[in-house]
């Protein structure tokens, strides 16, 4: 089943005033588009040209050329003062630290540090031992003993004897405590607590309402004149004057949008029509002309060129090419042979290599599990 489409919003019915307002913006937005759209249309051919046949060929040759030139100044200067400085500088600079401070400092470590140190420590971990065992001793007999009978007979009977007189001492004052809160409790109750109820209740009380009343019936007389002096004149010009006023400038506003949608789409389209046009006078006054002379004139005329000049002068260079390859060939060859009579002469003949059998089968001769061609099944 097709996918039911969507009806189309009723459309509301339009009063006299919208129409007789569209019409006349409409055409006065369509005059003065065309010019807009057209100049418009025209900027952007005229961009879109430039940007393909002078923006972008510099564009693209001034990357070249920085480029290049920041390989030339910049790259290939860095990389050979790295290649050719700075890493025989360094491999050098490590190779003198290596012997003359890293081999120095190993031996050193090894030989003299290491025992050193060793003898040090073997050393020292027994003085500790002594002094730990000694000081152990001494203060288990002269601190740990006598504080441990300081604090079982003398410390603790007297610390029982404190805390029984401080609660003693508590209790006291609890009682006293309590009777000075209840005695305050009281006074407080009948001299402060009642007298603030009793206030409250027969004078606070109806002089508030007395108050809340009036200023109830000062509000309502204020609310009901400013009613009337501010608020329904206001309604009265919102409704009657600002209402009306805003509703035909949205009309009109809405229409002018219409309208200057309309007119551009419009003007394209005239636009595009023009410049339809331009394009085929182009084609046809220089376009059609340029191609006809390039197909009837330049053509044969370069083909001609092409047989009876550049081919010629093509073979003619290959010829020379390949008697000057094959001269310096020869040349080579001679200049070989000369060095070897010279070396021959000099150091006489080379010495001829002995050939070895390796008691390996040739390329003929394959190995198969039952042929004896390895060194340890061969006969």
């Amino acid at each position: 089943m097709e996918p039911q489409k969507p009806l189309p919003e009723p459309r509301q019915p339009e009063g006299c005033l919208v129409t007789a307002v569209r019409i006349p913006v409409r055409i006065v937005v369509l005059v003065l588009v065309v010019p807009v759209r057209m100049a418009w249309d025209a900027l952007v051919v005229a961009g879109r040209f430039l940007n393909d046949t002078v923006l972008r060929p510099l564009g693209r040759a001034l990357e070249w050329a920085l480029e290049w030139t920041g390989r030339i100044l910049f790259v290939w200067p860095l990389l050979g003062l790295w290649r050719y400085l700075l890493v025989p500088l360094g491999k050098g600079l490590a190779w003198l630290g290596n012997v003359l401070v890293v081999v120095p400092a190993v031996w050193l470590y090894r030989y003299v540090l290491t025992p050193l140190g060793h003898g040090i420590a073997w050393t020292a971990r027994g003085i500790a031992t002594g002094l730990y065992a000694a000081g152990a001793w001494l203060v288990r007999y002269l601190v740990v003993a006598p504080a441990v009978w300081l604090y079982r007979w003398v410390l603790t009977p007297s610390g029982h004897g404190v805390m029984w007189l401080l609660r003693g001492i508590g209790r006291g004052i609890a009682a006293v405590g309590i009777g000075v809160y209840t005695a305050v409790a009281w006074l407080a109750r009948y001299l402060v607590v009642v007298p603030a109820v009793w206030l409250y209740e027969w004078v606070l009380t109806p002089v508030g309402h007395g108050v809340a009343w009036v200023l109830r019936g000062i509000g309502l007389a204020l609310y009901w004149v400013a009613r009337v002096v501010f608020v329904l004149p206001v309604l009265a010009l919102c409704r009657w004057v600002l209402t009306p006023v805003g509703r035909f400038l949205a009309v009109v506003g809405r229409e002018v949008g219409d309208a200057l949608g309309h007119a551009w789409r419009i003007a394209g389209h005239v636009s595009l029509a023009v410049g339809r046009f331009l394009a085929t006078l182009f084609r046809w006054v220089f376009v059609e002309p340029v191609r006809w002379a390039y197909r009837t004139l330049l053509t044969p005329v370069g083909h001609v060129v092409r047989d009876v000049v550049l081919r010629p002068v093509a073979e003619a260079a290959r010829g020379v090419g390949k008697a000057t390859r094959e001269a310096l060939a020869s040349v080579r060859e001679t200049a070989r042979q000369a060095r070897a009579d010279f070396r021959r002469m000099l150091f006489g003949e080379p010495r001829e290599t002995v050939a070895v059998n390796r008691r390996e089968p040739t390329g003929l001769e394959t190995r198969t599990l039952g042929s004896s061609t390895t060194a340890l099944t061969k006969d």
